[in-house]
Formats: C-alpha cells, structure tokens, sequence
C-alpha cells in the first residue's frame, strides 16, 4: 500500500471532510495534527512515506527534506501556489507536485473583520464587556477614510470593492500595479511613500516573494499616520516583526491587524501576543469549511491520479 502522511491537519479537518476510511484499503494514511520539531524531527517522522498532503505553508519542504525522503513520490499542497516548497528540488528528484483549487474571497472577508475590529476597538469591548464594564472605548467610522492597498491582485481587487461600498477612498501601490484594473476599480494609482502618508488604514495583498521581504520597516512605520492602522492578511515576511512591535509599543501608529507572521504557529511568549493594539488571528484568512472541502477533496483525487500514473493539476510541469 502507497503510505500517505496527511501534515498539519490541527483541526482533524481531513477526517471531517472526506472518508479516509474509504481509502485505507489502497492507502496507509498517517495524519500528523502538530508542527514538527525541526527540519530533522520532520525528516525521522516522514523517511517512510510516498506522498506529502501538505497544508498552505505549514511545513517547509526544502532541499534537504527532498532529498532526505528517499521514498517520496508526490507532493501535493492545498492551492495552487506555495513558496514553502522547493520546487527544483523536486524536479530533480522526479518528484510530482500537484496543487488544489482555492476560494480567495475568504481572505478578503478576513481583512474586512481585521479592519472593522481595529476601527471599533472589538476586542477591548469584548475583553471589557466579559470583565463587567460598558463603552470604554472610542471607534472611528470607515466613511470618508482612505484605505490603501499594498497589492490590487485577486483579494486586493475584492477588498477595494468593500471599501469603495463604505465610501472610502481607495489608493495601491504595488512594484506591477495594474492600471487598467485602478480604472476599472475607480483605485488611485499611488506611489509607494504617498500611500504610507495618507492611508488611514494600510492593508497588504502581495505575494510574499523575495521582492517583499520586509517591505515595511521602522522607517516604513514612521511614514504613516500615528492614527493608522495596518493590516496583513499575507504573507508574515512582509513586516518586520520587531519593527511592527516597536512601532505599536511607541505608538508611532494606531494598531496593527495580523493573520501572518515570520514564525508559525506563533510562539506562546512572542511579543505581538501581549500588545493591547494588536488584534491577532492564527492564519485562518483561508480557513473555511468551503476551502477545506476543496482542499481535501482534491487532495485525494490529485493522490489517486498520481497513483495511476496519470497526474493532475501539477505544479511543477515540464
């Protein structure tokens, strides 16, 4: 039997969404509901196995964990993008990688919620509401504030058309903005520095490539607003996390809504936790029932074809 490991499957989502008990005549399936150690933890656990379901960005697959699992045959990753892969090593080691559909409107609800708590302060209320007080804080309306975008891609373009909904004015910037789609969006094209000046509140939607890496800094923070807010529902790279967290310990901006971040799970005692103006959210933006069923589903029909050596939905194609 082809033995499959399942990784990062916290919530025991896999077993909710599709039968594996259906499989287990073909298959030995393995679910593994915690992060790995490290690399060489992730290299002892899996040096048994053909295939990889991997979870977004859960668990790095580099070089040096290819070339470990000398069994591996398939990679398959829930959408169709994922930069936690090396992609050339599994070229070279002949391994197929497949990927999945993925719904990206959840991500822009999820920027959407970050942006509506840091404007209503919903946490404090909440925490305070629980602790026994009423109305201890004061929110900012949307209307007439402007929102700028990092990135006006599939879930940057769904975002400006929320925003242009609660009458803000909508700006982007991004190093290949599209200026048709501007148009098409009624978005005003913007330079880098005026978007960190004027925002009131600052939401990225770029790809966490190389280009992007700790695109905002200190100096970066210093640009905007002591009243903005910033928003990453991206990638955790983006931001310099103890930049981010000097900038809302000084108050140098408002507050910061996160769903990313440089480690993750995020450590129990990192900083951010402990930040009154940061409302965190454990990387959920793609986290929905309906995404999961895709991602399942597909998971094991990607496995199925790779199995009968007719693969579909590859990434890293000839």
């Amino acid at each position: 039997m082809t033995k499959v490991a399942i990784l990062d499957d916290y919530q025991g989502a896999s077993q909710e969404f599709v039968d594996l008990k259906k499989l287990s005549g073909k298959y030995e399936i393995k679910i593994f509901s915690e992060p790995f150690l490290n690399e060489d933890d992730a290299i002892e656990q899996l040096s048994d196995f053909e295939a990889l379901l991997i979870m977004r960005e859960r668990t790095l697959i580099t070089k040096k964990l290819i070339e470990s699992l000398k069994k591996l045959k398939f990679i398959i990753t829930s959408g169709m993008r994922n930069k936690a892969i090396d992609f050339e090593s599994a070229k070279k080691n002949k391994i197929i990688v497949s990927g999945t559909d993925i719904n990206v409107n959840p991500t822009a609800e999820l920027t959407w919620a970050l942006i509506l708590g840091l404007a209503r302060n919903i946490k404090p209320e909440m925490d305070n509401m629980f602790q026994g007080y009423w109305q201890t804080t004061i929110g900012v309306e949307l209307k007439g504030k402007i929102l700028g975008l990092i990135g006006l891609g599939r879930v940057g373009s769904q975002v400006a058309k929320i925003g242009k909904a609660f009458g803000m004015q909508v700006m982007a910037w991004s190093e290949n903005l599209n200026l048709d789609k501007c148009k098409e969006l009624d978005v005003l094209p913007s330079s880098k520095d005026d978007l960190l000046k004027n925002s009131d509140f600052l939401s990225i939607h770029v790809q966490g490539g190389e280009r992007y890496k700790e695109l905002i800094k200190l100096s970066e923070f210093d640009k905007m607003k002591r009243t903005a807010f910033i928003i990453n529902t991206s990638r955790g790279h983006i931001i310099n996390e103890d930049d981010l967290i000097i900038a809302l310990s000084t108050n140098v901006i408002a507050g910061a809504g996160i769903d990313v971040y440089e480690k993750e799970p995020l450590p129990e005692n990192h900083k951010l936790r402990f930040l009154p103006n940061a409302l965190l959210l454990p990387h959920i933006g793609y986290v929905t029932a309906e995404n999961y069923s895709i991602f399942y589903n597909q998971m094991i029909e990607n496995l199925e074809a790779c199995v009968n050596g007719k693969p579909i939905r590859v990434i890293n194609n000839e």
